[in-house]
C-alpha cells in the first residue's frame, strides 16, 4: 500500500520524503493557499522535490473550469511542467470526456471528489489512472466509508479496470488500516496523520521501562 501526503508545503514535503519515503504528493487548491505561494511556483518547487523518481504529484486544474475541451487544455499545460504530474480533474460530467481524451494522449488523471461507486465506475470506465474518494466528509455526515471503499475495490478487480484507488480526506490511522484491509492501492493524509498513527503511548511507555532496565544493568 502507498503513501501519499496531502500537501503543498514544500518543507513538509521534502521531510516526508526523507523520513518515511513517502510515495507521491497529492495537492489540492485549498493546499496550495496555505503554502503561501502562487500556484506555478509551488507546484514548480514540488516538482524539483521529486524530479528523477517515479513519485507522482497531484496538481488540480482550474475548479471553475466546467467544459471538457477546457479542461483538456489546462492538464496539457500542467502536464508538459513535469513528467511526474498527474492531472486532478472534479469528478463532474464533462470530466469523462476530458479523462478520455487526455487518457488517448497518455496524460494521467486522477478523478478527484468522487463520493459514490457509481462516479468512481464511470471514472475508470474513462480512463482515469488514479480515482480518489473522499471519506472524511463522508464520515462526517455519518455515512457508512468501510463498505465504500470496498465497493469501489471489488468493481475494479471485477472488470479489471487499471486504476489505482487513492483514498482520501483520511483524518486517522484507523481510516487508514480500513482502506488497507479493504484493498485499497494508496492513501493520501496530511503529515500530522501519519506522525500520529506511527505513534504510541505504550511504545513511550515500554521505551523508558527498557532504559530503566539497561541503567540497571551492568554493560561488561
Amino acid at each position: 500500500m502507498k503513501f501519499f501526503l496531502d500537501s503543498a508545503i514544500t518543507d513538509e514535503i521534502a521531510y516526508a520524503l526523507d523520513t518515511f519515503d513517502i510515495d507521491g504528493v497529492t495537492t489540492n487548491p485549498r493546499h496550495v493557499q496555505v503554502s503561501g505561494k502562487p500556484f506555478m511556483t509551488v507546484i514548480q518547487e514540488i516538482a524539483k522535490l521529486v524530479e528523477g523518481t517515479e513519485k507522482t504529484v497531484s496538481v488540480e486544474v482550474n475548479p471553475h473550469i466546467m467544459d471538457a475541451d477546457k479542461m483538456v487544455a489546462e492538464a496539457e499545460k500542467l502536464a508538459a511542467i513535469s513528467p511526474n504530474f498527474v492531472i486532478k480533474i472534479q469528478c463532474v460530467e464533462p470530466a469523462f470526456k476530458a479523462i478520455y481524451a487526455l487518457a488517448k494522449k497518455g496524460i494521467r488523471v486522477n478523478c478527484t471528489l468522487i463520493f459514490s461507486a457509481m462516479q468512481a465506475l464511470q471514472a475508470m470506465r474513462s480512463g482515469a489512472f488514479y480515482i480518489s474518494p473522499f471519506i472524511g466528509w463522508k464520515e462526517a455526515n455519518a455515512e457508512d466509508t468501510r463498505q465504500f471503499v470496498e465497493d469501489i475495490v471489488l468493481i475494479r478487480d471485477n472488470f479489471g479496470f487499471d486504476t489505482e484507488i487513492i483514498v482520501a480526506a483520511v483524518r486517522n490511522a484507523r481510516q487508514i488500516v480500513d482502506a488497507g484491509i479493504a484493498g485499497a492501492d494508496i492513501v493520501t493524509a496530511g503529515l500530522q496523520v501519519y506522525q500520529d498513527g506511527f505513534d504510541h503511548p505504550y511504545t513511550h511507555k515500554g521505551i523508558q521501562l527498557f532504559c530503566d532496565f539497561w541503567d540497571q544493568t551492568q554493560y561488561e
